[in-house]
Order: structure tokens, then C-alpha cells, then sequence
């Protein structure tokens, strides 16, 4: 395993983020592992020396989040473990979704009773919430973490000037930054480098991408994109817009280099990734410890300029996806 310093943080993470949406209950989503066969894949995980696991309140409506603590049960404190708040949990609570301070207060204490930790390591805001004025979100976050409930805070997917409206604000107010952005970002789906990225690299953001490997479509060819349980009844896979600007062209290309280098599509398009300087760990979600193990071992896989440059040729713009 690889480890790299997370943004300004300080805190050393693996280069592989393990992703938690696929550990839960599958009454959630037909694709979701059961309590023991997550518990097999993050103990593999650990013993491949993955130190980073990311999951959110809403992932099988905090069952990852349970499922997650128990697995790191008498080992917590040697992890750095990530969750987020924004979706609504409850229909009938309206405040149990947002950013307002009520909802994060309240969340937050079920996340950690639920993670079965004090503390969290990273709490990361899941969207942007319109209908609260974003210095309101940013007290409340500044006051989970002089509480000692959070370490460190971060955003995911939104535009750049909202993220740089944030930052500008904990500055001027003197509240704890966001240190970390989780975006949107693989090889069909690169609309974040023209400013999000930058912006981040300017201000000593930790990059972890979500989806690098497309939702899956990166993972096999285009033709085959349904042969997983999945694929098959995924429907939010057809939400973002893989298959326009050159994206079936990209996935052939990805074949191709897999092909050429004995390895598989999954980790051409991962080390690609890796390969970022902006990026300090993609988040990787699996449902077997195959593919877990697969995903480590593109941390081994060497890019040429001109392999990237190939991989990258067909790309052209897509309509901005994954800020809802």
C-alpha cells in the first residue's frame, strides 16, 4: 500500500479510500452486501493496509454506517473513517435532511452512536443545501469540531464558486475550512479540472474522488455495461453522461491498454486516477474481495505519457453531473 498526506490535514491515508455505499442491506439496493460480507471485504482491506473508509448517514439509511463501526470494532482509533450528512433520512422529519444547524447537531450524534465512535475523523456535507445560508452550516460544523465530535471538515460535489465562497467565509470569519472536496472525477466525466481542481490544488484541498471508475462503466466494455447485478438495475448509472463525449470511445481505449498490459479495465481506468497529481485518494467501493484486491494492485500499474494522453484523446465536454 501506498499513503499520502491528505490535503493540508496532516493525516496520512491510504492511496485506496475504501467506499462503504455497497456494505448496508440490499432492502436498500438490490447490489448491497449483507453485515457479513462487508465485514469480509474491510478486513481484507485493513490486512492490504487501506486506512481511509468513507461512508454517509444515507447509505442504506445508516445501516453502512453501523455495519462500518462494528467491522472496526477494537481497531477504530487506528483508522481514519469518514461519513457525511445532507440527504433527508426520515419522509416524515423534514429536519432529519439539510445543513441547518438542527440537522447537523442531530445527525451527527446518530452517525457516531451508530459508528460507535466519539469522533469522527472527516465530516464531509453529501450536497449543497440552498435553502441554508452556507455561514449557518459553517458555525455549526465549527462547533462539532471545537466540541471534539469532528476533526476535519469536508464538501463534495457543487460548483467551484460555491466551494470558494465557503473557504472565503471560514477565512473571514475566522471558522474551521472544509479540508477536503469529494467530486465527481474519472475518465469519462473530467468537466471538474476546469475549476474545481485547480482550485483545490491552489488552496491545499485533499482530493477523493467519488465514482473513478464511472458507476462501472469503466469496469467492462461498453457492451457489457448490464452483465452485473448492478449494472442491470442501477439506475443511477444512466444519470450521469458516460456514454456522451467520447465516452464509448474512452471505454474501448481503456480495453485496449488493459489488453496490452495484462491487466484489467478497472485498473487501467483506476491508475489513471492515481496518476493526478491532484488527486490524494479515489474512493473505491466494492461488493468482493476480489475486486478490492484488484483495485490495490492498480496502485502497481505504470501510465506512460502516452498511454494518458491516448486514454484522454476522445474526451469532449459533458454536461455538468453529480451536484444534485
Amino acid at each position: 500500500m501506498e499513503y499520502t498526506t491528505l490535503g493540508n490535514t496532516g493525516i496520512e491515508v491510504s492511496r485506496i479510500c475504501l467506499g462503504c455505499m455497497s456494505f448496508g442491506t440490499p432492502d436498500w439496493r438490490e447490489w448491497v452486501l449483507d453485515e457479513e460480507a462487508s465485514h469480509e471485504i474491510v478486513d481484507r482491506a485493513i490486512d492490504l493496509g487501506i486506512n481511509f473508509f468513507d461512508t454517509a448517514n444515507m447509505y442504506s439509511k445508516g445501516e453502512s454506517e453501523r455495519v462500518l463501526g462494528n467491522a472496526l470494532e477494537g481497531r477504530r482509533e487506528e483508522q481514519v473513517v469518514a461519513t457525511k450528512v445532507y440527504f433527508q433520512m426520515d419522509e416524515n422529519d423534514p429536519n432529519s435532511g439539510g445543513l441547518s444547524r438542527k440537522t447537523i447537531e442531530q445527525e451527527l450524534d446518530n452517525s457516531l452512536d451508530r459508528l460507535g465512535m466519539d469522533t469522527v475523523d472527516l465530516y464531509q456535507i453529501h450536497r449543497r443545501d440552498y435553502d441554508t445560508p452556507v455561514t449557518e452550516t459553517l458555525r455549526a460544523l465549527d462547533d462539532a469540531v471545537r466540541r471534539g465530535k469532528v476533526r476535519y471538515l469536508g464538501g463534495s460535489s457543487m460548483w467551484a464558486h460555491q466551494f470558494a465562497e465557503a473557504l472565503h467565509t471560514s477565512d473571514r470569519r475566522g471558522l474551521e475550512r472544509f479540508a477536503t472536496m469529494q467530486n465527481h472525477y474519472n475518465l469519462v466525466y473530467r468537466e471538474e479540472e476546469r475549476e474545481m481542481l485547480p482550485l483545490c490544488e491552489k488552496e491545499g484541498i485533499g482530493v477523493i474522488p467519488w465514482s473513478p471508475l464511472a458507476r462501472g462503466y469503466l469496469t467492462r466494455p461498453h457492451q457489457r455495461i448490464d452483465a452485473t447485478t448492478r449494472g442491470e438495475t442501477e439506475e443511477h448509472m444512466y444519470e450521469h453522461p458516460y456514454r456522451e463525449g467520447g465516452g464509448p470511445e474512452i471505454n474501448a481505449r481503456v480495453a485496449e491498454i488493459a489488453d496490452q498490459k495484462d491487466a484489467s479495465m478497472a485498473q487501467i481506468a483506476l491508475a489513471w486516477v492515481l496518476h493526478k497529481d491532484w488527486v490524494d485518494a479515489p474512493i473505491v467501493g466494492t461488493t468482493s474481495v476480489e475486486h478490492l484486491e484488484e483495485a490495490v494492485a492498480a496502485l502497481d500499474i505504470s501510465l506512460s505519457d502516452g498511454d494518458i494522453e491516448y486514454l484522454e484523446e476522445p474526451y469532449e465536454p459533458v454536461p455538468v453531473s453529480g451536484h444534485e
